[in-house]
């Protein structure tokens, strides 16, 4: 005799976030995938910041070039709430490590510094499909390096108190660069992992449940995957950090998860592997709202919250 069980039920949307995918819906804008990464790109940059908040002003906020490997350079952007010799958070944006960048995430980076206390250098890391994986990994971590070796001095910054933190695609590179960092002796105050993916494939059943209609759908995820990996190597930890060997000795965590994610079971899993690990984890799951919630404090309650959250996190444990 088989078993049935009951399927899981689907998670209601806020009213907010209901609202605000149905005018989405009406606008009709092109899924990424329909495009180019051009065209995606073109088409992100214009409609990232129209839900965020206001870019605040910060008495410091500087364009740089961050050398990440002999002979690469990154654009980077340096945002300072004070004139103080400041902590730093290295903020590595999410799109699918194919869009995104600097500008679309601008908002959100100053109100991390203000909300947080310490400055956040933001990284214009190389995208796919021009650069495939590891090109990502390999910026973002040699922009870290290059922090805590003559980097922050040269800023006027703390290199004894560095933290690593992203969205989305910006927070897979995140748990990533905490990994390489255990492992080079490079310590850092936290990992600032925001609605992070951290599998190999997308077969949660959480990827089921949102596959459609909830901001990030399943044949993006997947177009995203294509421009940036081969299939064959997918199950590298650094594409996958959840298939990482060992997570012992990992920073700190503070993860930021969304309910009505995709992502949002492999978050869990991930979060779950790190406390049987004895990693100090922190997580905030927010009901009834999409991936990239955070990104949408015009709108959507929630991203003031976790925003909130996530200043809190990085000023305990730079205090600490």
């Amino acid at each position: 005799m088989t078993l049935h069980s009951k399927p899981p039920t689907v998670p209601h949307l806020t009213s907010q976030m209901s609202a605000l995918l149905a005018r989405i819906r009406r606008a009709n804008r092109p899924a990424f995938h329909t495009l180019s990464p051009e065209h995606a790109r073109l088409a992100y940059g214009i409609g990232s910041e129209i839900l965020d908040l206001p870019r605040a002003p910060l008495p410091r906020v500087e364009d740089i070039q961050v050398p990440v490997a002999p002979g690469v350079q990154c654009a980077a952007r340096l945002y300072a709430p004070s004139a103080e010799k400041l902590p730093v958070l290295l903020y590595l944006h999410g799109g699918g490590f194919t869009i995104g960048g600097i500008e679309t995430h601008d908002s959100l980076c100053r109100q991390l510094a203000l909300r947080s206390g310490a400055a956040v250098l933001s990284l214009d890391y190389r995208l796919a499909p021009e650069h495939r994986f590891p090109a990502a990994v390999d910026d973002s971590f040699g922009a870290l390096r290059w922090l805590a070796g003559p980097g922050a001095a040269e800023l006027g910054l703390e290199a004894s108190r560095i933290a690593v933190g992203g969205d989305s695609a910006g927070g897979t590179l995140s748990a990533v660069c905490a990994l390489m960092a255990r492992d080079q002796g490079l310590k850092l105050a936290l990992q600032l992992l925001i609605t992070p993916g951290t599998g190999a494939y997308a077969n949660t059943d959480s990827h089921r449940r949102f596959a459609a209609g909830y901001l990030l759908d399943a044949a993006s995820i997947e177009w995203f995957f294509n421009q940036y990996i081969a299939h064959a190597q997918r199950e590298d930890w650094r594409f996958a950090p959840l298939l990482a060997p060992e997570l012992e000795g990992v920073a700190p965590v503070c993860m930021i998860l969304a309910e009505c994610d995709p992502l949002v079971d492999e978050g869990v899993a991930y979060a779950d592997r790190l406390r049987l690990a004895g990693v100090p984890v922190a997580l905030e799951l927010y009901r009834g709202v999409t991936h990239d919630f955070i990104k949408l404090g015009r709108q959507i309650r929630e991203a003031d919250a976790a925003q909130a959250a996530a200043g809190l996190a990085l000023k305990e444990a730079f205090s600490s």
